[in-house]
């Protein structure tokens, strides 16, 4: 490799590997917990509407942990979306035992809906308060944690807000890979503008927690117009932004925690379902590869080569260059685990997360291009 190809490489992996980094930083400025509601005031009234199916093993949990939600009137509310299991035997015991509790039975999944929207479109309908709160039973809310997302409703104006909850781990892919959501997220979304244009292509959010009023949910279309989606952590925001509607994001981090997966293979499996919704779509995946690999794993390969090799044929300047490039490749990830309480070892993989990422996302796309069907909780998908 000539002298001029190292060097354009390692100035290309040095403005890769910028580009998220400082990005980072300014967004972490805007990017804030929910704030406390104000003293005082009355207690806002809230349905908690959470989908469930095969759940026996958390919904037990979630219910405790709602029902334990300080400072709003509420009502949790549960959909059995045709589980197999034990979930709604689980509800029917709280439901007996709080009246705030009420268990939804869903009905047929009619063809084109996915059937998480479907799910969520119903337990709209069911809901008897303005102020909707959608959770995963994944979530694990803290007491304030309800009163302190209709606050960021309140105070940011938006129609649609969602919050980004701390990501637990249980196995080697989730401890790998989902660090990987606050860094996609803060080092390519540019937070501050897209609180100023409301243009879909700004929009984000994550599936896990939304909030919204039900006027602006059904202006918006509600999970109707997502129906077919498995994504709507981008697909809901975007179609809020479609109405003329504002959406807004927050750092959940410090009021929820939440645990997708227990085994890597259902990592894996829940990454490559929506992919092609996100970062996987045919129209950003090639994009999102250069930025990615080339500012996560690029800087990396250029240093270790060069090491190898004594730097024979760089030019002067380019060590630097590809040390600098490598540093900033870190940079972000060392910062979001200190904020975030994230691993501090999976930080020193992140060119190796990149890749499995990619290769995830490239996957998806083959196998959708390909028509093969997946499964995700016992029903088949169209490849995502």
């Amino acid at each position: 490799m000539t002298s001029v190809w190292i060097g354009a490489l390692a100035v290309v992996a040095l403005v890769l590997a910028a580009l998220p980094a400082l990005l980072t930083l300014a967004n972490l400025r805007v990017f804030r917990p929910a704030p406390t509601p104000v003293s005082g005031g009355a207690s806002a009234r809230v349905s908690v509407l959470v989908p469930a199916r095969n759940e026996e093993a958390a919904i037990g949990r979630l219910c405790h942990d709602v029902l334990a939600s300080e400072g709003v009137e509420l009502e949790l509310v549960i959909l059995d979306d045709d589980s197999h299991d034990a979930t709604a035997a689980i509800v029917s015991r709280f439901a007996a035992e709080d009246s705030r509790v009420r268990l939804v039975r869903g009905g047929d999944l009619p063809p084109g809906w996915c059937g998480k929207q479907h799910a969520c479109w119903q337990l709209a309908a069911a809901a008897r308060h303005d102020i909707l709160v959608f959770l995963d039973v994944d979530v694990s809310p803290t007491p304030d944690a309800i009163a302190r997302i209709v606050a960021f409703l309140d105070a940011s104006g938006a129609a649609l807000g969602s919050g980004f909850p701390r990501q637990a781990t249980a196995c080697l892919l989730d401890w790998l890979l989902l660090p990987l959501i606050h860094f996609i997220l803060l080092g390519y979304l540019p937070i501050a503008r897209s609180r100023q244009d409301r243009s879909p292509g700004l929009a984000a959010g994550c599936g896990q927690l939304f909030v919204t009023r039900r006027t602006d949910y059904e202006r918006a279309g509600g999970h109707a117009a997502i129906r077919a989606s498995l994504h709507d952590g981008v697909k809901l925001p975007r179609a809020y932004r479609r109405a003329g509607l504002s959406t807004d994001i927050f750092d959940a981090s410090d009021i929820a925690t939440c645990r997708m997966y227990a085994r890597s293979i259902d990592v894996w499996r829940g990454l490559a379902k929506n992919a092609t919704e996100g970062v996987g779509s045919p129209a950003t995946i090639a994009p999102f590869t250069i930025l990615l690999a080339g500012g996560a794993i690029l800087p990396v390969v250029l240093v270790a080569v060069g090491v190898a090799t004594g730097f024979h044929a760089w030019p002067a300047w380019a060590p630097a260059v590809a040390s600098i490039a490598t540093l900033l490749a870190f940079a972000p990830r060392l910062v979001e685990a200190a904020r975030f309480r994230q691993s501090m070892a999976s930080v020193v993989l992140h060119p190796l997360a990149i890749g499995v990422f990619l290769a995830i996302q490239w996957t998806a796309l083959v196998r959708r291009s390909l028509g093969l069907k997946t499964s995700w909780r016992g029903r088949a998908l169209e490849a995502q």
